[in-house]
């Protein structure tokens, strides 16, 4: 079978791992947060591999860039909103910190790719 692209990508591998814990952890949440922070953790999550997946798919490096960017900026939504949940006592500072352990190392992978394709220009 045909592999795309953005599936070579190392960020995009430890995105879709993010999503699923993202997923598990928000599944313990409250139920009045079902349509709180618990889509918005999700759909956070889930922006982070498909600015990865659309970005790796643009031909010009700029392109690239701007989508790779997008998905940083979604892993950074996730971590404030962890914060806030942990705040509000729905995950514990354990979980927290093994997500934000998870976020860095994603973070320092997309961070590789905007400065691989800034270096194409």
């Amino acid at each position: 079978m045909q592999q795309f692209a953005f599936e070579k990508l190392t960020a995009w591998k430890l995105s879709r791992r993010f999503v699923s814990r993202i997923y598990k952890v928000t599944s313990m949440f409250p139920e009045d947060e079902k349509y709180g922070l618990v889509s918005q953790l999700r759909r956070a999550s889930i922006s982070i591999s498909s600015n990865l997946a659309e970005g790796s798919s643009r031909l010009s490096p700029v392109d690239q860039v701007r989508f790779y960017q997008y998905a940083y900026s979604s892993l950074m939504e996730v971590i404030n909103q962890l914060i806030l949940s942990a705040d509000m006592s729905f995950i514990s500072i354990e979980i927290l910190n093994e997500l934000r352990k998870d976020g860095s190392e994603i973070s320092n992978v997309i961070n590789g790719l905007v400065k691989s394709n800034r270096s194409k220009k």
